[in-house]
Parts: structure tokens; sequence; C-alpha cells
């Protein structure tokens, strides 16, 4: 392991600079904490085809903490490997974890988590940070830190020249709150989704707060990026997808429209909703049925129950339609 006991140390100051979007942009790098969430970016790293460090290998991008320039930020970022979709076919743009390093605490460094995790990136070639823990809660994105963090290459995959798979898409439309916006990519992971499109104006993918809400989930399904929602389904469109925006007063209940097949759902902000250009471009406007007096639901919640109805219309001996 490499020691780092000083604030202005360089790496300790790129670290900090990853919990801006700025940052993240103008080094092409971003992190994740949480010894669960790093242990599954090195299970994923080490899979065939990935980017990051095998055994006797060097990891991408890799550098000394003491060295003026910390690294190459024009390596690759995410190489885009194919996995399963909602079919259970190939699905293109899942991101293979491009792990950089490695920062943990002296705390954690010296419990469990050194023959967990520190010691398989050390005999993977993957350099390793160690620093007091008050150093570490200094670059902590979180309140509670654990104590681990990986520093990972990012690049964004495009929409524009895709192939999404057979199945259940998931358009964001303006999503703005990184729980919902992890939560509703959770949720899709969990369902088997084919992927989820991320429009501009969204907030940033790599947002800590984001990829701790996925719980993993960020490197599990395709997340592909485009400049509108509206660009989103036209593309979902041409490609077979039935689309159907989620609208507190759509003209189909979620329980009557038949999603048994390729469907995208448009999922819009709390606030405002899905936007008025994409309604016009969507093959159905749906809803979700309320007879309490609550107004409307959490948008990650919308988007779980309507993401489900498909799945249960998907199940063998289910109805395709519900009554």
């Amino acid at each position: 392991m490499i020691r780092i006991t000083s604030s202005k140390n360089p790496l300790v100051k790129e670290i900090r600079s990853l919990r801006n979007k700025s940052g993240r942009i103008e080094k092409g790098l971003f992190f994740i904490e949480g010894a669960r969430f790093v242990a599954e970016a090195l299970e994923g790293s080490a899979a065939p085809g990935g980017t990051g460090a095998l055994p006797g290998g060097a990891v991408q991008g890799a550098h000394d903490g003491n060295a003026p320039g910390l690294h190459d930020i024009t390596e690759p970022g995410m190489a885009i490997s194919a996995g399963p979709g909602a079919t259970g076919a190939a699905a293109p743009g899942i991101t293979v974890p491009d792990i950089r390093y490695i920062a943990v605490s002296d705390s954690f460094a010296g419990g469990d988590g050194y023959e967990s995790i520190v010691k398989p990136c050390l005999d993977r070639g993957i350099k390793v940070y160690s620093m007091p823990d008050g150093l570490f809660d200094s670059v902590s994105d979180t309140m509670n830190p654990q104590g681990i963090l990986a520093v990972m290459g990012m690049k964004k995959k495009s929409l524009e020249g895709a192939e999404p798979g057979d199945g259940i898409l998931v358009i964001l439309d303006g999503i703005k709150d990184p729980g919902n916006m992890g939560t509703i990519i959770r949720t899709a992971d969990a369902a088997g989704c084919a992927g989820i499109i991320v429009s501009e104006g969204c907030v940033d993918l790599y947002n800590p707060k984001v990829l701790r809400s996925t719980m993993g989930s960020v490197f599990h399904l395709p997340i592909l990026h485009c400049s509108s929602a509206a660009e989103a389904v036209d593309l979902c469109r041409k490609k077979g997808f039935m689309v159907c925006a989620a609208h507190m007063e759509g003209s189909v209940s979620i329980y009557d429209a038949d999603l048994s097949g390729n469907v995208a759902f448009v999922i819009g902000s709390e606030a405002e909703g899905v936007s008025g250009d994409v309604m016009d471009k969507s093959d159905m406007l749906v809803r979700i049925p309320m007879a309490g007096r609550a107004e409307s639901l959490n948008a990650a919640v919308a988007a779980a129950v309507i993401i489900y109805e498909a799945v249960r219309q998907r199940t063998p001996g289910s109805a395709k339609q519900g009554t």
C-alpha cells in the first residue's frame, strides 16, 4: 500500500474534486464508496472482456499518488460489454468497471477489510492508498464512511447508434433527485429491464448519491445517454417499442394496457412530470389508479409499480391484461 498523510497530496485533492460534477467531467473519473459496492466493482472488472486489472496485469491509468500528473485521462473510461436483458438476450451497453485505484482508511486496512478487499487488489496490481481515518473522512461523501472507496474511469454510452435489447426500457425525463434516479435504476435492474435511457436535464448519473442509491445496479444493465427524452422516444418507436408516458391524467390504466411486448416507459420528475413534446410523441399516456387522497406518487415508486405490472404480464400463466 502507498501511504498518504497530507491533505495537500494531489490524490487527496483529486478525490475531493470528484464530489462535484465539474471535477468528474474534467478528469473523466468518479468514485464509489462502501465495501460491498467496491467488492462488486472488483468482481465485475475481473469478468471476461473487462478493462480493470486482471491477475498479473496493470490497471489502466494507475499512477503514483506523489506524481504531479496523476494519470492520463485520455485512457478509455468504461468499456462496453454485452449482458443479459429482460429476455436473456445479449444487451449492448453494460459498463465494465474500470478501477483506477483504491483508497482506504487505516481502520479499514487494519480490520477484516484487508483480507477481503485490500489484499486481492494488491494481488491484482491495483494500487491501494491508505490514509488516516480523519483524512479519509474529509474526502468521503458520506456521513459515516466505511473507510473504502474506488476511483473509476468514466465514459458515458450514447443512445445514438445503440441497439437496445428486447423487453422493457425506462426513459428518464428530467429526473433531478439523486435518490429517485438511483432507485429507478435499481428497480429496473431487479425487474430485468433491457436498459435505462437518461436524457439531458437529469441529475448526473455519477453523482455519489445516485450511485449509492443504485446499490451496484449501475454495473448490471445498459445505461444510455441522449440529448432529450424526445430523441429517446423517436428511437424507441423506430425500434418497434411501444412508448408509454406515465401521467396522472393518462387515458389508460396500467392494468388495462397491454404491456407484454417491447415497451418503453417515460418517467418524469415529480415537480414537472413528463415534458409536453414527449407526451405528444408517445403512443399512450398511462396512469396508476389511486383510490386514496394522495395527489401523486414518488417518481421512483411510480416507476416501480409500472415496471412490475409489465413484468407481471410477462409471467407465464398471467393474463396479458389486468382485470
